[in-house]
Parts: C-alpha cells; sequence; structure tokens
C-alpha cells in the first residue's frame, strides 16, 4: 500500500530519494485521495506576495548596506556581499524555489494530465551548472503546455517566463540584487495568473 504525501511537502519526502530525481517517477497524490477541485489546486498556488516581501527586504538591505559603505554605491570592492544583502536574496531564491516546486505538485494531481516533470527534478535541476540556463526554459515551457492545453488556445508564451528567469540571473550578476528578486517574482505572478485561469476552467473543457 503506498503511503500518501502530504500536501505541504516541499522537499522532506523527496529528500529520501535524491538520488533517483533524475528518472521520470510518479509524485504521488499530495492533495487527496481522488479527483481533486480546481479551487483546491489554485487555494495550494504559492503565495507570491511573500516573494515580493523578501524583495522589498533586499531593497532595504541594500540601502543599509551603502549607508555603512558609501563605496558600495560607487562600484567599488564587492568581492565580499555585505551580509545585509546576501541574506535577503539567499531567502527569496530558496523560496522561489519552493514556488518552483509547488508549481509542480500542483500539476502532478491535475485531475486528467500527466505532467512530465516531478517536483523534484524541477527543483534540484537549478542546481546543474551551466544546464540551469536551460532548465529555467525547459519547466515553464511544460507549464505552458498545460495552460495552452486546458485553455485551448496559445494563451501563454513558452519563453516569456524563462527570459525573465535568465534576464534576472543576468541581473543579480551584474546589475542590482533587489532588482534580481523583484523579477524572479514577477515571473512568478505571469506563471501564477495563466494556472489560475487554467484551473478554473470548467472540467469538460479539459483534452
Amino acid at each position: 500500500m503506498t503511503p500518501q504525501i502530504r500536501a505541504d511537502t516541499l522537499f522532506v519526502d523527496e529528500a529520501r530519494n535524491i538520488f533517483r530525481v533524475l528518472v521520470d517517477t510518479p509524485v504521488g497524490d499530495p492533495l487527496a485521495v481522488g479527483a481533486v477541485s480546481g479551487a483546491t489546486l489554485i487555494a495550494r498556488l504559492p503565495k507570491i506576495w511573500v516573494g515580493y516581501l523578501l524583495g522589498f527586504a533586499t531593497l532595504l538591505g541594500e540601502v543599509i548596506a551603502v549607508a555603512r559603505n558609501p563605496e558600495l554605491a560607487k562600484g567599488g570592492d564587492i568581492s565580499s556581499i555585505p551580509l545585509e544583502i546576501y541574506l535577503p536574496t539567499f531567502v527569496a531564491v530558496v523560496y522561489w524555489l519552493v514556488c518552483v516546486h509547488r508549481y509542480h505538485v500542483v500539476l502532478a494531481n491535475v485531475p486528467g494530465w500527466k505532467h512530465p516533470i516531478s517536483p523534484a527534478r524541477a527543483v534540484w535541476f537549478h542546481f546543474i551548472p551551466v544546464y540551469v540556463v536551460y532548465w529555467v526554459f525547459r519547466w515553464p515551457a511544460a507549464i505552458a503546455d498545460f495552460v495552452n492545453q486546458r485553455l485551448h488556445a496559445p494563451v501563454m508564451n513558452k519563453w516569456t517566463v524563462g527570459t525573465m528567469f535568465f534576464a534576472s540571473l543576468l541581473c543579480r550578476l551584474f546589475v542590482d540584487s533587489a532588482l534580481s528578486v523583484a523579477m524572479l517574482f514577477f515571473a512568478c505572478t505571469y506563471i501564477s495568473g495563466f494556472l489560475q485561469r487554467a484551473l478554473a476552467a470548467p472540467a469538460a473543457s479539459q483534452a
């Protein structure tokens, strides 16, 4: 008898099989036994406002860091990132990965839909050097496939989200951490908006 996985599981259960994440395997039914309503799935989408709050915290950290060391604003020595900037940025990236995981948990439980990417793979593949550049385009494209099929129209562009994520990565490296965090969660807002529309669509509209 297969044990159920709770809806609020994020990394713990799947970490037990961390070395098996490269294999396409069922992710179980973390929401309920039997069919799950669209409203229930929508309620399980990640809370994007938390990400924007972390983006504001990162901006506040930048202000504090510059106030303590004005040379930072002049593009001086940045070999050591101030804790005021590093900590909120790190927490924001971790929460972004939580959001990525939650999107895939929700999609794994859409009745009649077999999502090609498991929640664990969606997260851990971001840690593969170089491959991550491809991956930030791949998993959003899979979500777009679901949305477009569910709504019977090409309403969600497959490249938009990946482009925003890639731009966020470049922004973090060369421009500004707070703006990078804001871009991450702006892209998540785009994803959540289309997923809400798709999940709210009548069951009769499913293929």
